[in-house]
């Protein structure tokens, strides 16, 4: 545990409490609640439900439900009951899971720069050493730096699309590669989907464990935190090969044992009934995205972005030898709005910062990324 890096969240909101009146770009959470059917539903099995343990991969209800999303929305088969399918708190317990199931201590899994930094951490939580591979200068995914990674000591490569911190969404064809990559090694395809439905600017999700013949090798993970505004009831699942499934739940009986029935219950009627309600608030988000895009873009040539056609993350690299880190304190304490760190997710050079405009509401939003553009200004023209 030594080696696991500190929790940038919880250090950012300590400073963020300590600035009353900061607008947060940090955490990567929505603004929107869950929708009104998930409330009754709530209501509903806090007057009928049981309140004993459940299924450890989850009720039968919520897998079928998945399991016709799955087939309807990413092209996957599985069962009808969804045989493949377990139930877990949010996707971060779902990856852990698979940490779990395939490393073995001194294993290696390779991960693309920038990482999402809980990937990292639950890599070495179990055991197992993170291989860091670069990106292309454009930030896709570079097939030949990941085929150099691979090891005989290799158990698996991770990919995150739509991507966490980047916003990029991969090509199928790029997401394909990758996965006929693993299928020749030998080794596991993790494919991080959390953020599947939040797509812009003509970019389209693709899930690479809807090709053929991948079953046996894709692990898919998915999360009903940001699609439905479920972040506080920790709803998410994972798709997994059929002789993964006795390690899974080794590893969630002894965590978790269950997810929490009133949350799977209402996720159920969420995923039958909630494809309206996501999308309107996903447009309001594209809305958000094309006024943040523009005010950073006007701060010219020192303020390079990420393409960010997915999620609702943009990386924003800063033409300024200034650690990232202490320019996120400067503009919490003198502008009074909060971002991320680049070196959070392993981007070791330069200045770079992750901005989130999904978890404020949209005017909130805009004002926050005003703050932040002229934060930057102020930096940059104090740096030069």
């Amino acid at each position: 545990m030594r080696a696991v890096q500190t929790p940038i969240i919880p250090t950012v909101g300590k400073w963020i409490h300590e600035h009353p009146g900061t607008l947060s770009l940090a955490q990567g959470v929505v603004f929107y609640p869950p929708p009104p059917e998930a409330l009754r539903a709530a209501e509903h099995y806090l007057q009928h439900g049981h309140h004993k343990y459940g299924a450890v991969q989850g009720t039968s209800r919520l897998r079928a439900a998945i399991a016709a999303k799955l087939r309807h929305e990413n092209g996957m088969e599985v069962d009808g009951d969804g045989g493949r399918i377990v139930v877990t708190a949010g996707g971060n317990m779902a990856f852990l899971n698979a940490m779990f199931a395939i490393c073995d201590e001194g294993d290696e899994v390779v991960l693309p720069l920038p990482y999402y930094f809980n990937h990292e951490m639950a890599i070495r939580m179990v055991g197992a050493r993170p291989v860091l591979v670069p990106t292309a200068p454009d930030l896709n995914l570079d097939l030949q730096a990941l085929r150099n990674a691979i090891t005989a000591r290799t158990r698996a490569v991770v990919t995150v699309s739509p991507n966490n911190p980047t916003g990029m969404v991969y090509a199928r064809e790029q997401l394909s590669a990758v996965n006929a990559l693993c299928r020749d090694m030998g080794i596991y395809h993790v494919s991080d989907e959390a953020y599947e439905h939040f797509t812009y600017a003509g970019s389209a999700h693709f899930s690479p464990g809807s090709l053929p013949d991948s079953a046996f090798h894709t692990i898919s993970i998915f999360s009903l935190s940001k699609s439905f505004g479920f972040a506080a009831w920790r709803v998410g699942y994972m798709v997994l090969p059929e002789h993964l499934l006795e390690a899974v739940m080794k590893a969630q009986d002894t965590n978790l044992i269950c997810a929490n029935l009133l949350a799977q219950e209402a996720a159920a009627v969420v995923i039958e009934t909630g494809t309206a309600y996501r999308e309107e608030r996903r447009r309001t988000l594209s809305g958000v995205r094309e006024v943040v895009m523009r005010e950073l873009t006007e701060l010219g040539d020192s303020c390079r972005l990420s393409a960010s056609t997915g999620a609702f993350y943009v990386l924003v690299r800063l033409d300024a030898e200034m650690d990232p880190l202490l320019l996120t304190q400067r503009l919490i304490r003198e502008h009074r709005v909060a971002v991320l760190p680049g070196s959070a997710f392993g981007i070791g050079e330069g200045c770079t910062i992750r901005v989130s405009y999904g978890a404020l509401d949209p005017d909130s939003a805009i004002a926050g990324v005003k703050r932040l553009a002229n934060g930057i200004r102020a930096t940059l023209h104090d740096r030069h």
